[in-house]
């Protein structure tokens, strides 16, 4: 005979109310945050071996070329940055004037070319049926597979039939779409931009360009931000193309340092190291006004991973 408590069903047991930071989340948000002391030494070593060949650049171009040989290497500032600047900028060989802003032209037009073309192209990618989709997507990615030195010989013949060799469109127009850039926004389109909100638009009426201007461009922005950062700064530093297709009268800013380091018999590195320091501010400064969109998108994608 069975007593009844076995026959009984269980009572449910009570349940605590989880108080805030007691989920999963937020203990796995937790233990990352107590990393051990051999973490924090790693990330100094790797801040430092990052910072380090910037500040030295920096250093030698407020000095003289003597300074970049010596041992110890030499740590603080000089004084001798104007003095650098002037003779760089008075330096008729390397035309740097006309290097930066051949480069900020180039630069500037090719990411906003990349950002709205990419973004158009992703949009029909993820959201528009259309025969053949699947194998634009897929020979999208294929081009991402093939180095940018493959094409040097083709391109090379094609602007001399067009007569763009030594022209800034000879770096421009090639670039002004990336099949990384498509891709990533038909990624992000896919994810991102959900189809009610599609459908909601072209119930009110809207064609499907203005879908895209006053619905998906918009949701868009944190990745076209991005994307243009990385494109700008792409392009900044192109070095083999510009080499190949520029003349020393129209370059770019890469292509003038190079001028800086062929232009003597012995190597001013004050005055290479200047044109450097001038050539990477830009970017640093770029860096800092859209850096936290380009890390905030890394940290979303990896907790949505």
């Amino acid at each position: 005979m069975t007593s009844p408590s076995a026959t009984a069903p269980h009572a449910p047991r009570p349940t605590r109310p989880r108080r805030p930071g007691q989920g999963p989340l937020q203990r796995r948000l937790r233990a990352l945050r107590q990393a051990a002391p051999l973490t924090y030494a790693g990330l100094l070593l790797a801040v430092f071996v990052s910072v380090f060949p910037l500040w030295w650049m920096f250093v030698i171009a407020t000095r003289t070329t003597d300074a970049a040989s010596r041992f110890p290497p030499v740590l603080l500032p000089g004084d001798r940055f104007d003095d650098n600047v002037a003779r760089l900028f008075g330096e008729a060989s390397a035309n740097f004037g006309t290097g930066l802003l051949n480069s900020f032209i180039s630069a500037g037009t090719v990411s906003v070319s990349v950002v709205l073309f990419c973004s158009m192209a992703g949009f029909a990618l993820a959201k528009l049926r259309f025969k053949g989709r699947t194998f634009f997507t897929v020979a999208v990615v294929l081009t991402m597979a093939v180095p940018v030195q493959v094409g040097i010989v083709p391109l090379l013949v094609l602007m001399e039939w067009l007569g763009w060799r030594g022209e800034l469109q000879a770096v421009i127009v090639p670039f002004l779409v990336s099949g990384f850039g498509v891709f990533m926004m038909r990624q992000y389109v896919s994810q991102g931009v959900p189809d009610e909100l599609l459908e909601a638009a072209r119930i009110d009426g809207c064609s499907t360009f203005r879908t895209y201007w006053s619905v998906v461009l918009p949701a868009l922005r944190p990745a076209m931000t991005v994307l243009g950062l990385l494109t700008f700064m792409t392009v900044w530093n192109e070095y083999v193309w510009a080499i190949a297709v520029l003349t020393p009268d129209n370059p770019t800013v890469q292509f003038s340092i190079n001028q800086l380091q062929e232009s003597a018999y012995a190597r001013d590195f004050a005055l290479m190291f200047t044109g450097a320091t001038l050539a990477t501010l830009p970017l640093l400064i770029l860096f800092v006004l859209l850096g936290r969109q380009l890390v905030g998108r890394i940290m979303e994608g990896a907790i949505k991973a």
